[in-house]
């Protein structure tokens, strides 16, 4: 499968939407809104709301009764009150499309109608859990401070006025505190629900960052490792080209080389694709070149037919840390790769020195080319990338023109 290919989404809440509530699926699952309209009731609200209007029809009979019964409340009081208890448990239907509008309307309500008794805790309970606490201060306060003047206006003829109102205040409080409880596990929910949503999109962010830096180490290390290479194999078959009457041995010999190089580029080769397909470091494989290899690497171009110059002044060599040594071996090989492009006949010159807590200096440096030399589509890749190669080795790289028209690539690296 493709890097790029789309992998779908996770449902939000995949086999069990039905035993969550719907403003719940319709905060984490934008599939299922509906622009302009209210989320689709689950089997869940149904049970709910069914359950909370059957709870108040059952505390409206016991109020209806109540109220039949009290000598203190005249009989037209009554059937006023238990119509405006039918009304208030029919609106109760109505609790999660206007949850304020309606825990509002039934504080008048409940002060001149005890049928209504039910509707109210229910409309406070719903106002608790789907609006912030600032709404419930209010409305629940005011219906705390209309107790007493309730209990005052409308005496129970079975209990004292102080316990009345007593119960009363821990049963709404009882109320409030319940809603405000489901309100914050639904909270905890979502944050949850959220924070999973941030980590996969973090781990899928961080998976692309890695698989854009794989890529451009891939990029790098084959421009690196095969460029060399292939340079060579040109030059040797382009002699072969220009020269089919070259003796026997001159022609066995470039054939050889080329035979040589092509092997070397596809072990090369073989090495950057073991690595990705192990995950293992640069260390694993066939041992990576380093300082000590500079010399057939000088060697190789000089076989090539360039003419090198290698002046290597390194104190110690042998104790030069391979990721140093490895980032100076790929800086001289880019550079000559890069004389034998632009600069074809050209002397190369190569230094080296530096010594333990010095640093490593290197340059690669050749005069302007003889003539006229054809533009090589996709030049100075390789320089970028060994910039950024002697950056992360906590050195430096410069590169551009000299004072004589020639081309020369400088480098400083640390040796600690």
């Amino acid at each position: 499968m493709s890097d790029d290919a789309t992998v779908p989404e996770t449902p939000a809440f995949p086999g069990r939407r039905w035993l969550l509530p719907s403003a719940v699926i319709h905060e984490f699952d934008p599939d299922t809104r509906r622009p302009g309209r209210r989320p689709r009731r689950t089997a869940r609200d149904w049970i709910v709301d069914f359950s909370c209007f059957l709870i108040a029809v059952l505390v409206g009979l016991v109020g209806a009764d109540a109220v039949t019964s009290n000598p203190n409340v005249p009989h037209a009081l009554a059937v006023f009150d238990q119509w405006l208890g039918a009304l208030a448990c029919a609106a109760i239907w109505l609790r999660r499309r206007w949850p304020v509008g309606l825990a509002v309307a039934t504080v008048p309500v409940g002060m001149v109608s005890d049928t209504a008794g039910g509707a109210c805790m229910i409309a406070l309970f719903t106002l608790a859990v789907h609006r912030p606490f600032r709404y419930v201060a209010w409305v629940g306060g005011i219906n705390l401070a209309l107790l007493p003047v309730y209990f005052w206006l409308r005496p129970d003829p079975e209990l004292t006025f102080g316990l009345a109102v007593a119960i009363f205040l821990l049963l709404t409080a009882a109320v409030v505190g319940w809603g405000l409880l489901v309100r914050s596990q639904r909270q905890l929910m979502l944050s949850l629900r959220d924070r999973a949503r941030r980590a996969e999109t973090e781990a899928r962010l961080r998976a692309e960052q890695a698989q854009r830096l794989a890529r451009e180490a891939i990029a790098r290390e084959m421009h690196d490792v095969l460029a060399h290479r292939l340079t060579l194999l040109s030059v040797h078959a382009g002699a072969l080209e220009f020269r089919p009457d070259a003796p026997h041995e001159e022609v066995a010999r470039a054939a050889g080389v080329i035979r040589e190089s092509a092997h070397e580029a596809l072990q090369d080769l073989r090495e950057i694709i073991g690595v990705l397909r192990t995950g293992d470091s640069d260390d694993a494989g066939r041992p990576q070149p380093t300082l000590a290899a500079l010399d057939m690497l000088v060697a190789e171009s000089r076989e090539a037919g360039m003419k090198v110059t290698l002046d290597s002044r390194v104190t110690d060599a042998d104790t030069v840390p391979a990721s140093v040594g490895r980032t100076a071996y790929r800086i001289a090989q880019e550079g000559l790769t890069n004389a034998r492009k632009h600069a074809p006949g050209a002397e190369v010159t190569v230094s080296v020195s530096g010594a333990s807590g010095e640093g490593l200096t290197m340059s690669v440096s050749n005069p302007p080319p003889d003539g006229e030399v054809p533009h090589v589509p996709g030049s100075g890749q390789g320089l970028i990338g060994l910039t950024e190669r002697a950056t992360l080795a906590g050195g430096r790289l410069e590169h551009g023109p000299e004072a004589n028209g020639g081309f020369g690539v400088r480098a400083w690296l640390p040796w600690r």
